[in-house]
C-alpha cells in the first residue's frame, strides 16, 4: 500500500443525471487529485469526471470534495490495466486484498 487518503464529498452536490447503473451497484465517477501544496489543511480536491469533448472543450471542472492524504511511503505509481484472461483468477490475488477497512 502506497498512500492512504480520507476524502469528505456531499453527495447531495452530485447531479443525479451523472449517477450510472451498473450489474452491481449505482456508481458515480469522479476525479481525484492530489496536490503538491495544503490549503486549508487539505491537499486533496475532488471532482466531477468529464468526458473527453468536456475537457476538449475546456468546460470547468464541478469540485465536489475535499480531502488530505494521511499515510503515504512515498511510492505511487500508474495503475495499469490488466488483460482480462477467460480463466478467473487466482485465489491468492483476491486474499491479497483482504485487509481493505471496507
Amino acid at each position: 500500500m502506497a498512500t492512504l487518503i480520507n476524502l469528505s464529498i456531499n453527495v447531495a452536490d452530485l447531479p443525479k443525471e451523472k449517477f450510472v447503473q451498473g450489474k452491481k451497484g449505482t456508481y458515480y465517477n469522479f476525479t481525484v487529485a492530489v496536490n503538491d501544496e495544503t490549503r486549508f489543511g487539505n491537499n486533496v480536491s475532488a471532482y466531477d469526471s468529464q468526458t473527453k469533448e468536456e475537457r476538449e472543450a475546456k468546460k470547468t471542472r464541478s469540485y465536489i470534495g475535499n480531502g488530505k492524504v494521511v499515510w503515504t511511503d512515498g511510492n505511487i505509481v500508474v495503475a495499469e490495466r490488466e488483460e482480462q484472461d477467460s480463466a478467473p483468477a487466482p485465489a491468492a490475488s483476491v486474499s491479497s486484498e483482504s485487509d481493505l477497512p471496507f
